[in-house]
Formats: C-alpha cells, sequence, structure tokens
C-alpha cells in the first residue's frame, strides 16, 4: 500500500519525488544501495550510526512499500536480510548522484571557508 499522495499543486513533481525520499535517512539509505549495490541492515546500520536501528527499520520499510527498495530475507539462521534497488528505485539513481555531487561541493567550499577563517 503507497502512501497517500501530498495535497499540493497538482503534477507538483518536487513534492511528489519528495513524498517518496523525505525522511532524514531515506536519501542516505539509497546512496548506500547506490553505491554497494546490496545493503544488509547491520552494515547499513554501521554505515549510517547516526540513525537508530528502529528509526533505519522504518525508513526501509516506507521505501519497500513505496517500491523502491527490495527486501529478501534468507532462511538461515541467524537470520539474514539484504536491500536492493528495485527497477523502480534505480530511477533514483540520477537524483541522489545529483544530491551526493552537491553535498562533495559543498563540503569543499565548507572546508576552504574553514581554512580562510583560521588564517
Amino acid at each position: 500500500m503507497k502512501r497517500q499522495i501530498y495535497n499540493c499543486q497538482p503534477g507538483c513533481p518536487i513534492e511528489s519525488t519528495l513524498q517518496i525520499i523525505s525522511g532524514k535517512w531515506k536519501a542516505v539509505i539509497l546512496y548506500h544501495l547506490i553505491k554497494d549495490k546490496v545493503g544488509y541492515f547491520g552494515e547499513l546500520h554501521r554505515q549510517i550510526p547516526a540513525c537508530s536501528r528502529r528509526m533505519l527499520a522504518l525508513q526501509l520499510k516506507e521505501l519497500e512499500i513505496d517500491g523502491i527498495v527490495q527486501k529478501t530475507i534468507y532462511p538461515v539462521m541467524p537470520p539474514k536480510t539484504d536491500y536492493r534497488l528495485t527497477e523502480f528505485g534505480e530511477t533514483l539513481i540520477p537524483v541522489i548522484g545529483a544530491m551526493a555531487n552537491w553535498g562533495e561541493h559543498y563540503n569543499a567550499v565548507a572546508q576552504q571557508e574553514v581554512v580562510k577563517a583560521a588564517q
């Protein structure tokens, strides 16, 4: 079951996109799944230590409900679960890539400002 669409201007593409990737950790989770191709719950938690296990599970569940992430549970002990992008989820690769590029640029500019201020 998909979440209810935001009550916004008809056809607002930004709000449609944000409905899927909003949430403090969703874009970060997607970044790691894009980079690593497959993610395991414990591995994702180690990569995003500021995200609680409960919040990580919730954000992954919402991404799964929205058809962005596919969850596979393996029948082994202890249980093993992996997450990967669905074909629909892969359409977000350019969006998350643009966010990563902008973040790298911002980090470089911020670092230059820190160096400038220290001089």
